[in-house]
């Protein structure tokens, strides 16, 4: 079965309630997991990038604009029960040692590593010690660079899955690349998973699933014209629910690729070869 994970990132924009309808949409439609993204954001981004001015809702700078998209203690708390509620897991992408560190405090079965941080090997070596189930994404990342990640996880026997994606928000169609998804797989001996930022139809993920992809990850939103970068690039519930149950119905077509004669292929081969 392919392993949907629901992005929710930062699209809560701030709004605990927002999370919690989100994860309630995830659970509802059949996702398995739902994913945020931790950053200590002085940590993240430079003093410069911070004070550069940008209209938002939180105020007229990087600085406000980022602090108020990032949750805390108290919000991840009420997360991790409202998902124990809804019996749906969640992890969050961590973009520096001390995120790393904070998500700790949760009992989470998985780990991301996001395109971004792709080539920090320090962050790297923290998250694979951990030998937890992690998703790696491999956006704007040379194939010597991907090789680097895997042969870290491999050295620390930590458990790992890569996911083709493209970095650009939303993604143009024909940047996908999809085929990547049966190169890397032959590449480096693992699965591969598909980690979508498109406009609109959900087609490309079901193609993924038809290449192979063995995971699936999608920004989730409860509406496209929300304030926020990622939100264009996101599936509202309608849309969600049908990428979920049309990916299980191309599950059920492909097979196992093993040639039989069905049940009930038997009257009719009885009637048209005697």
């Amino acid at each position: 079965m392919v392993f949907v994970i629901a992005e929710i990132g930062i699209n809560h924009n701030g709004d605990l309630e927002i999370a919690k309808k989100l994860i309630e949409i995830a659970k509802k439609t059949g996702c398995n997991a739902v994913k945020f993204q931790k950053r200590t954001i002085e940590k993240v981004y430079s003093k410069d990038v911070l004070d550069s001015p940008r209209e938002s809702p939180w105020g007229n700078t990087n600085r406000d604009q980022k602090l108020g998209l990032e949750f805390g203690k108290k919000e991840y708390d009420e997360i991790n029960k409202h998902c124990l509620l809804y019996d749906i897991d969640w992890f969050a992408s961590s973009w520096d040692l001390d995120s790393q560190s904070f998500l700790h405090q949760y009992d989470l079965k998985y780990n991301k590593i996001a395109s971004a941080m792709l080539t920090n090997n320090e962050l790297l070596k923290t998250v694979a010690k951990e030998k937890k189930q992690t998703f790696i994404s491999t956006g704007m990342s040379t194939m010597e660079e991907i090789s680097n990640a895997v042969n870290i996880f491999r050295e620390y026997s930590c458990p790992f899955e890569l996911m083709h994606t493209n970095s650009s928000y939303p993604m143009k169609i024909e940047e996908a690349n999809l085929l990547c998804i049966p190169m890397l797989k032959k590449e480096f001996g693992c699965n591969v998973g598909y980690s979508g930022h498109e406009i609109g139809a959900y087609r490309v993920s079901l193609i993924a699933v038809t290449l192979g992809a063995t995971s699936l990850e999608r920004h989730i939103t409860l509406d496209r014209t929300m304030y926020g970068s990622d939100q264009a690039a996101s599936l509202e519930p309608g849309g969600l629910e049908r990428m979920v149950r049309d990916v299980n119905g191309v599950e059920a077509i492909m097979g196992d690729g093993k040639k039989r004669v069905w049940d009930s292929e038997i009257p009719v081969k009885k009637k048209l070869r005697g």
